[in-house]
């Protein structure tokens, strides 16, 4: 019994989606559906982002490049302040370059130390060379002068030690020759290397005199000296270190602000050049100012290091500057006008139906609402572009037809109401 109740219902349940089919279709009249009338207007999806103001145009003021190693921030004047050219903004911890100065003059004393001992020692091996083989020549002459070479007169035997005598003195000489050569061949070298090591120990000397002496930035020109912030917005502070060149601030000019923006990279289709934009500094927020996109990121990167999350850069180049208000670093907010166009079909989203895997419309033709395929563009709060299938004039539904006869149906069922249809409005 209770199944058959149920197959009572299912079959009643299909005729009534049936019959609310055969509503939609036929002529003379359709259910009551709200109805939109299509007509090109202009679009555009707007994105929030937020930033920092920053000059267009600065001086960077940088650690020296003369340092060795980083360097730590031991003095600076407040973020901010006023600067006259010539005027101190920035001192580093002189340690690590006074430790390079007395390490670069500790090996130069010490190598000029080893330079001298080696050209004594030199000197003195090439002088006893000298006089070995001096002795040797000596020893010649006398063998020469002294020759036993007369048979009739000296035995084989002192012949042949005079002639033994005259070849050792003669390859004492050779000897002697060639061992102060090559002690005076290998003593330049060594020389030579040394000098090369006490060469450096002055290039490191010099590095750390100038190094030492650039430890005080100075302001290039007058201004205001504006710290470089980090990905966390933290400025430059006493302890910080930093690398030789790394920029440390900037002294910018005043006179042209923009504006460095950051947009969630799910929200960031579109971002492009040229696009406008709305500024608010967040300390006058009943200001707001016009912009453009001067430049977007190629990239998406983090703006803090534990989030997983990405944004675009942005760089906006504001429509005037109002020096009285503007800062560098102020904190601003912005919204951006992305996906601008001047003529388009843009409807409600809830007029975007699925059928069968594929975006449609219900567009009311005569009587009769039928299914239109569309192509989608891009969305904003509410709406949606159709880049196809649709034309100026289209009167489409804002709501499911054969859902809305379906309701209609059952609602007159329920009331034992007669099955006529309704008629088009």
């Amino acid at each position: 019994m209770r199944r058959a109740r149920v197959g009572a219902i299912g079959v009643g349940t299909v005729a009534l989606v049936a019959c609310a089919a055969w509503w939609i279709g036929r002529a003379g009249g359709r259910p009551d559906v709200p109805t939109l009338v299509v007509s090109a207007a202009p679009f555009e999806r707007l994105v929030a982002a937020e930033g920092n103001l920053e000059a267009a145009e600065a001086t960077p003021v940088t650690a020296p490049i003369e340092a060795q190693g980083q360097l730590k921030v031991a003095w600076l004047i407040p973020d901010g302040t006023p600067v006259k050219a010539g005027d101190v903004v920035v001192r580093f911890d002189p340690s690590e370059m006074e430790r390079s100065l007395r390490d670069g003059q500790s090996d130069k004393t010490a190598t000029e130390s080893r330079i001298t001992g080696m050209r004594a020692d030199t000197g003195g091996a090439i002088r006893n060379l000298e006089r070995d083989g001096a002795l040797a020549r000596e020893e010649l002459r006398g063998a020469d002068r002294y020759k036993v070479d007369d048979p009739d007169v000296f035995s084989r035997q002192e012949i042949i030690r005079s002639e033994i005598d005259r070849t050792l003195a003669t390859q004492r000489i050779d000897t002697a020759d060639k061992v102060r050569s090559i002690r005076q061949d290998v003593a330049k070298v060594d020389l030579d290397l040394l000098d090369i090591e006490r060469r450096k120990a002055g290039i490191a000397i010099d590095r750390a005199s100038k190094g030492l002496d650039a430890l005080e930035i100075k302001a290039p020109h007058d201004g205001i000296l504006v710290y470089k912030r980090d990905w966390r917005g933290d400025i430059t502070r006493v302890g910080d270190t930093v690398w030789p060149g790394e920029p440390v601030g900037e002294i910018p000019e005043l006179e042209t602000m923009q504006a460095r923006v950051y947009v969630l990279e799910a929200d960031a289709g579109g971002l492009a050049k040229g696009l406008s934009a709305t500024v608010v500094v967040e300390a006058h927020p009943a200001l707001s100012y016009t912009a453009k996109i001067k430049k977007v990121d190629t990239l998406a990167k983090r703006r803090t290091g534990w989030i997983p999350v990405q944004y675009f850069g942005a760089t906006l180049e504001l429509d005037a500057t109002d020096p009285s208000v503007m800062k560098p670093g102020q904190r601003v907010r912005a919204v951006l006008a992305l996906d601008a166009r001047p003529d388009a079909f843009s409807v409600p989203r809830n007029a975007i139906f699925e059928k069968n895997g594929k975006k449609v419309v219900y567009k009311l033709e005569g009587s009769a609402f039928a299914p239109v395929e569309v192509e989608l563009g891009p969305a904003a709060v509410g709406r949606v572009v159709v880049e196809k299938g649709l034309a100026e004039g289209d009167e489409i539904a804002l709501r499911d037809p054969l859902a809305a006869a379906g309701e209609e149906q059952a609602q007159a069922a329920s009331a034992g109401s007669p099955t006529a249809l309704p008629g088009a409005r």
